[in-house]
């Protein structure tokens, strides 16, 4: 059996946030694999974990997936700052195929293009994928689970991190399907009304709702008080936020300055696409091509902004209205016409992490999250169908039905993209749309 064939039949997805189909990204033919390690938002510690506690296992994935595409080379992009996964790298890499790169603690260091240019020096064609440059990136996790797949295990675990407002923050592998509510317990619990940021807080989404359960792609849960000004920054409605920006924005353009993709030398201009809040028609559509290229880091509207407006949704409303009025590819054009070049300051303009933590007001949360081996069983278990890029799976199994831990319950028609999924626990199925639901036995 290839890998590709073991990893897809293990469902094996990017565990970094994409949730893209790994088999896939097995099928290209590349010079470098390079490995993401660079877990750049804050509080979160669960890869720096999985790398200090497992590097022989992540070296065994990214050599097996350097076979599957033909990579000469394989590069470890991990932060300096993390000493024992590089302590943990530098005892299983000796004799080889694989460097190890190291990191300086900025933000978003793990953004693809970014990690693309700062370990090869290569810049991905504007709209484009890390393949065209000769280069295929994974998520350690991702290639922990790859290693894992070879031996025949499916992912039914997910390493996260939980932090923020918690007693005992901690980094584990849960099952998935498991609730946020179980979790933060774990955590020690929080006192008073509390929001989650799911995934982190830049890039992350913001939900009350604790009673939601773990995916293949759930970095970690942050914790915070229900006043917290990123919750309330986070539940400002999507039309409010246009509204302010549109009549406040004075147009000083620190949200452009300090966009790393803008600085790599792409064509995306925040505040441009704020000033196309105030147009309609045609001028509109003329300044939201310059949000097309966003990776939507957050760091416009998190950081960057000094009155606290809303650039990446502007840009992410950008993308909607060019999608619905059919002008992607015109747009695409336009913005890919010039080969990009690095700003002249890109270096001196990264974000220090720390300073990042102190703006976004986590800094009484910046602590250690270390890994523990958790007592988790939970007594039921609801996995979405959709954990992934593409379609959802379609289930294999019926009410009523006993599953064991790591049985396929879910799978892909054939010739669609997505993966399949496989119980975390054992038990009987309560449910299968919208989706499968285990009670343990």
């Amino acid at each position: 059996m290839s890998l590709a064939e073991a990893v897809r039949r293990a469902g094996v997805v990017g565990a970094g946030g994409g949730g893209f189909p790994t088999h896939v990204k097995l099928g290209a033919r590349v010079e470098f694999l390079i490995a993401n390690g660079a877990e750049c938002e804050p509080l979160m510690h669960k890869d720096a974990e999985l790398m200090a506690h497992a590097a022989a296992q992540v070296v065994a994935g990214m050599e097996a997936a350097m076979g599957a595409c033909g990579a000469a080379r394989g590069i470890l992009g991990v932060k300096a700052k993390h000493a024992e996964a590089v302590a943990a790298f530098e005892q299983v890499l000796p004799g080889r195929p694989v460097e190890l790169h190291l990191l300086g603690d900025f933000y978003p260091t793990g953004d693809e293009f970014v990690l693309v240019h700062e370990t090869i020096g290569r810049l991905i064609p504007p709209g484009g994928l890390p393949h065209q440059v000769g280069a295929v990136v994974q998520n350690v996790e991702t290639l922990y689970n790859v290693e894992a797949a070879q031996r025949g295990r499916p992912v039914t675990r997910k390493f996260l991190t939980v932090a923020g407002a918690v007693p005992r923050p901690f980094s584990a592998a849960v099952p998935v399907g498991v609730s946020f509510r179980e979790l933060v317990e774990l955590a020690g619990g929080a006192t008073g009304e509390v929001a989650l940021l799911v995934g982190g807080a830049m890039m992350g989404r913001l939900t009350r709702n604790l009673d939601e359960c773990v995916e293949k792609t759930t970095g970690g849960l942050i914790v915070l008080p229900g006043d917290h000004s990123l919750v309330r920054r986070k539940e400002r409605p999507e039309p409010a936020m246009h509204r302010i920006g549109k009549s406040a924005c004075d147009q000083c353009s620190y949200c452009t300055e300090l966009c790393p993709r803008y600085l790599l030398g792409y064509q995306v201009e925040p505040h441009k696409v704020m000033r196309g809040l105030g147009f309609t028609l045609s001028g509109e559509d003329f300044w939201n091509q310059m949000g097309l290229l966003c990776c939507e880091c957050s760091l416009c509207t998190l950081y960057a902004c000094p009155e606290d407006l809303y650039p990446r949704e502007a840009c992410q409303q950008s993308k909607r209205q060019m999608r619905l009025k059919g002008l992607l590819d015109q747009a695409r054009a336009a913005v890919s016409a010039e080969a990009p070049r690095p700003h002249p300051l890109h270096e001196s303009r990264r974000i220090p992490l720390r300073q990042l933590i102190q703006r976004l007001g986590l800094a009484p949360y910046d602590a250690p999250a270390p890994l523990r081996q958790v007592e988790l069983a939970p007594r039921r278990v609801r996995l979405a169908l959709k954990q992934h890029a593409g379609a959802p799976a379609q289930p294999v199994v019926e009410v009523g039905d006993q599953v064991e831990e790591g049985q396929l319950v879910a799978q892909m028609p054939e010739g669609q993209l997505g993966a399949a999924l496989h119980a975390s626990i054992g038990g009987r199925v309560l449910a299968v749309a919208p989706r499968i639901e285990i009670e343990s036995a």
